[in-house]
């Protein structure tokens, strides 16, 4: 397996350093925001730290690494080639950080589950790390010099050392500080990081006091926050009453655990009112708005970066129908099935009045036929009223696979073999708790909803916490097809097949395919595919440079 994974690492680097070669052979010049972003670092590579470009929205945090960066390797220039080669790096450790995430988060589970985990990081968080790092809205732009590549990676390396707090029996003075320095270093970054690493990672923080405190004494029982895949409605809203009173009965506890989130958070709040806003420049364009809409495209996005993912319920959805209905309409479950139908009914039509009456349609979003969202909301959104209604129907469907993916979808397999079945119970990571999910849930709703514009790079940090927490599954947690409930295969070559298809997540090789041809297709648009913007007399315009497709 280490070969396999060492492998794996090195392919991810020669695929990478390929496409940014192709990058500097085909557009050696600043593209697009590079334009902004690269002038920027060469400046503060001459020494000139006080030069500010008022078009560039983000923090100086990735101009100051690429100085650090250059400084290192003992480059004499920063040239558009060598800056864009600090994501080639980013992008590697990005895979490393996030198979150690995904470890950390499995490992806990199983101890949470009173399963013994090994210390070694299993294959299957490594391929995970590998698909993050190959998630094409990071390995399109691990070539060209934008933040996002570098500024996933810093949230990743904050998000590690949460993980680790959480195991610790204690922890002292030095982490607490630590754990500032690396929250300011990803508001260095970008600023809606503040999000992930306040209200996400401090919250989960709180939640774990919360647990730890009432955890073997009779006040257990208050805590309500059972595994995502047994909660449904009901149970999200006792999850958050539950824990605001276990918060408001032990304030204490949860400040000593969370102040360096608070701190993070005061400092922020310091910039925002020394700035006069949240972003740096062009803060004509870039005014925080309430974009409630940004909640419901965010689903088919994730479905369709997703889709390998959602082969769990695909085949429960196919393979037991009669079992559903059985269960809606069963005399044990009346309360429970009125209760999903009723927040089904209640999400649409608040889905609907979203659509209705806060659909947001940035200048950007319209004056940009470079971009793949230009296109999306032309043939959809715009195409009528009635289709835009309509996409509630899409908005909603997408929702279920994407939060049943997270839930650990998979139904139980129909009488499989005991080795089968000891191999998945060993090896598989159980959902995750509900208070994990609604947190995940209201901060990617804080850092969409307060942005007009609807850009596809806004989603990473979203998908990235979304993917490391999704379940592994195996094929044999499959539902039997009907009639072979007991013909599972037990020797043989069959058997064998079987045997490592219930220690694997057959899913993993099925993503990375799909994201290579995601990746394959949209970096051959880029670079072969460009046109030019013509005026209305054919005359060329924006002095005859080529224009080119992109996320």
């Amino acid at each position: 397996m280490q070969i396999i994974t060492t492998f794996g690492f090195f392919v991810l680097w020669l695929a990478s350093r390929w496409w940014l070669a192709l990058v500097d052979k085909y557009v050696p010049e600043p593209y697009l925001d590079e334009v902004f972003h690269i002038p920027q670092a060469q400046k503060y590579c001459a020494g000139h730290f006080r030069d500010w470009d008022d078009k560039i929205t983000t923090p100086p945090g990735l101009y100051l690494l690429s100085v650090a960066y250059h400084r290192f390797r003992l480059l004499s220039e920063c040239t558009p080639f060598s800056l864009r080669s600090n994501n080639l790096l980013a992008t590697i450790l990005t895979a490393f950080l996030a198979a150690q995430c995904r470890h950390l988060i499995e490992t806990r589970a199983a101890g949470r589950n009173g399963e013994t985990s090994s210390v070694a990081m299993p294959f299957g968080s490594y391929y995970t790390g590998l698909n993050i790092a190959l998630f094409p809205l990071i390995f399109f732009f691990s070539a060209l010099y934008y933040t996002d590549v570098m500024s996933t990676l810093v949230v990743l390396v904050a998000y590690r050392n949460h993980l680790l707090r959480l195991q610790a029996r204690r922890l002292g003075i030095v982490n607490d500080l630590w754990t500032v320095v690396l929250g300011v270093c990803a508001l260095f970054m970008r600023q809606t990081n503040v999000f992930w690493v306040v209200v996400y990672m401090g919250g989960l923080e709180a939640v774990h006091v919360l647990r730890s405190v009432h955890s073997g004494s009779q006040k257990d029982s208050t805590l309500h926050d059972p595994p995502l895949s047994q909660s449904g409605p009901q149970d999200w809203f006792l999850c958050v009453l539950t824990l605001a009173v276990a918060a408001l009965s032990n304030p204490f506890r949860v400040v000593r655990q969370i102040w360096p989130h608070l701190t993070i958070l005061a400092l922020f709040a310091g910039f925002v009112a020394w700035n006069g806003g949240v972003v740096l420049g062009d803060k004509s364009n870039h005014i925080a708005t309430i974009h409630l809409a940004q909640m419901l495209y965010i689903w088919p996005l994730f479905a369709f970066f997703s889709a390998p993912l959602l082969i769990p319920s695909v085949l429960s959805a196919a393979t037991r129908p009669i079992q559903y209905l059985h269960t809606l309409f069963s005399l044990t479950s009346k309360r429970a099935a009125f209760i999903s139908v009723s927040y089904t009914l209640v999400t649409v039509l608040l889905s609907l009045v979203v659509v209705r009456y806060n659909t947001i349609i940035h200048p950007f979003t319209l004056a940009d036929n470079r971009h793949y969202m230009f296109y999306v909301f032309r043939y959809t959104i715009l195409r009528s009223h009635a289709l835009r209604l309509s996409l509630v129907a899409a908005y909603t469907v997408c929702r279920w696979l994407v939060w049943d993916q997270l839930a650990g979808a998979a139904g139980p397999a129909q009488n499989p073999p005991r080795p089968v079945k000891e191999a998945a119970a060993a090896t598989a990571a159980a959902a995750p708790r509900t208070s994990t999910a609604l947190l995940w849930l209201l901060t990617t709703a804080l850092s969409l909803t307060t942005a007009p514009l609807v850009e596809p790079r806004y989603f990473i940090l979203p998908w990235v916490f979304y993917r490391l927490l999704v379940p592994a599954w195996r094929a044999t947690d499959a539902p039997a097809p009907p009639g072979i409930g007991r013909a599972w295969p037990r020797g043989g070559l069959a058997g064998r097949l079987w045997l490592v298809a219930g220690s694997v997540d057959v899913r993993l090789p099925l993503e990375t395919a799909w994201f290579v041809a995601i990746n394959v297709g949209t970096m051959y648009v880029f670079l072969f595919r460009g046109f030019y913007w013509r005026g209305e007399h054919g005359e060329l315009l924006d002095g005859g440079r080529v224009q080119r497709f992109m996320w």
